[in-house]
C-alpha cells in the first residue's frame, strides 16, 4: 500500500499496519515520517523497541527470529530495520519476503531506507513489503513546492507569516528543509505565537543555503541568473573544488550536445529523452533548454569547458570561478562575454 507523506498521519489513526517502509533522501521528512509511526506504535501498546542496523555480516536469520519472537516487557514491540543503502542483498532480500510471508500480530515492523534506486522498486522484496504493509515514499522537495510547505509549517505552529515573510525564508534556506524547520521553531521560541512578517524574519533568519553543483546545473538551465550567480558565489564561498562545478557542468553539457545532434537528424525529441535516461522531472527543464541552444552552440561550450579545465590545471590564464559563472549563465542563456559571441 502506497502512501504519501502528508497521508500518514490519517492512515495511523485508522489503525496500525503489520509494516511500514519509508525511504526518501529529504532526512527531516523521513525522520518525522518514522516519528509518527513510532508515537502511533506507543500509543497501540508497543512499548519496546528494537533496533537493528544493516552493515556487513548482518544476522538476517536473527532478524527474522527476533520478528517471530514476542516482546519480554511489553504487550507488543516495534522493530525497527534500518537499511541505509536500499540494498538489502540476496540474504536480506528473502528474510524480508520471510517476514512479511509470516507477520506477527505481536510486532510492528519499521524499515528505514535511503534514497531507492528503480532496480530496488521493482524488486520482489519491495513488491512483497508494499503488499503486506504501508510504503511512505519521500521524494526531494523542489523550490516551487517549498514556500506552500514553508507556510503550513508555521501555521502549525501557531505562526501568522505573512506571503513576503514566506518568500524571504525560503530565500534564506533555499532547498534545506531542516534549516527552514530549525529556523521557524527559533521564530516560535524568540516571539511566541502571532503575525510574522518580513523584518522580523530577516532579522531572526541565518542565511543556510545549501548550494550545491547539481542545483546550479538546474538553476542554470532554467535560465535564473540571479539564482545561479548565487549559486556560484556560495559555491566558492564555501570551499567547493572549482574542477567538481566543472565537472557537472560538461556533464550536463556534454549530453544536452548529443540530444541536441540527435535531435537535429530527425529524432523524436521523446525517444532522445528515454534513450539518454532523463528523469521525468526533469524533461520539461530539458526540452527547455534544447529549444534555447543550437548543436552548434552546445559545442561551442564543450570548448569553453576544455577552456576552464586548462586554467584549472595551470596551463592557461584566466579567473577560473568567473569563467565557471559565464559558462553557468550561458548555459541559461545569457551571454556576457563577447568571446562567447564570436566562438559561435
Amino acid at each position: 500500500m502506497q502512501i504519501k507523506p502528508e497521508q500518514l498521519n490519517a492512515q495511523l489513526k485508522q489503525g496500525l499496519a503489520p509494516i511500514y517502509f519509508v525511504s526518501g533522501d529529504e532526512a527531516l521528512l523521513v525522520q518525522e515520517a518514522c516519528d509518527a509511526i513510532r508515537a502511533a506504535a506507543r500509543q497501540a501498546g508497543c512499548s519496546e523497541r528494537e533496533v537493528h542496523h544493516v552493515e556487513g555480516g548482518f544476522d538476517w536469520q536473527g532478524f527474522l527470529q527476533s520478528g517471530d519472537a514476542m516482546s519480554l516487557f511489553a504487550d507488543r514491540k516495534l522493530i525497527e530495520l534500518r537499511l541505509p543503502t536500499g540494498k538489502p542483498g540476496d540474504a536480506g532480500s528473502k528474510a524480508l519476503q520471510a517476514y512479511a510471508e509470516r507477520l506477527s500480530e505481536d510486532n510492528i515492523l519499521l524499515v528505514i531506507s535511503g534514497k531507492l534506486e528503480g532496480s530496488a522498486r521493482s524488486s520482489k522484496w519491495y513488491k512483497t513489503l508494499d503488499k503486506a504493509g504501508a510504503v511512505v515514499t519521500v521524494w526531494p522537495m523542489d523550490l516551487k513546492q517549498l514556500p506552500g510547505w514553508a507556510m503550513r509549517r508555521m501555521k502549525e505552529k501557531g505562526l501568522q507569516p505573512s506571503r513576503e515573510a514566506v518568500a524571504l525564508l525560503v530565500e534564506r534556506v533555499e532547498g534545506n528543509l531542516l534549516a527552514c524547520a530549525q529556523e521557524i521553531e527559533k521564530l516560535r521560541l524568540l516571539h511566541g505565537t502571532g503575525p510574522v512578517d518580513v523584518d522580523r524574519v530577516a532579522a531572526s533568519v541565518a542565511d543556510s543555503s545549501r548550494f550545491d553543483i547539481y542545483k546550479l546545473v538546474d538553476g542554470a538551465l532554467q535560465g535564473d541568473a540571479v539564482r545561479t550567480t548565487r549559486i556560484v558565489n556560495g559555491l566558492k564561498g564555501e570551499g567547493v573544488e572549482p574542477v567538481l562545478v566543472l565537472w557537472a557542468l560538461s556533464r550536463e553539457i556534454r549530453a544536452m550536445a548529443g540530444m541536441a545532434f540527435e535531435l537535429s537528424q530527425g529524432a523524436r525529441g521523446e525517444q532522445v529523452l528515454a534513450k539518454h535516461r532523463v528523469w521525468e522531472k526533469r524533461k520539461p527543464l530539458v526540452r527547455v533548454g534544447l529549444k534555447r541552444h543550437s548543436p552548434a552552440h552546445w559545442q561551442a561550450m564543450l570548448d569553453r569547458c576544455a577552456e576552464i579545465d586548462a586554467m584549472i590545471k595551470g596551463g592557461r590564464a584566466g579567473n577560473v570561478w568567473d569563467e565557471l559563472l559565464e559558462l553557468s549563465l550561458w548555459l541559461g542563456g545569457i551571454q556576457l562575454h563577447q568571446g562567447v559571441r564570436r566562438a559561435v
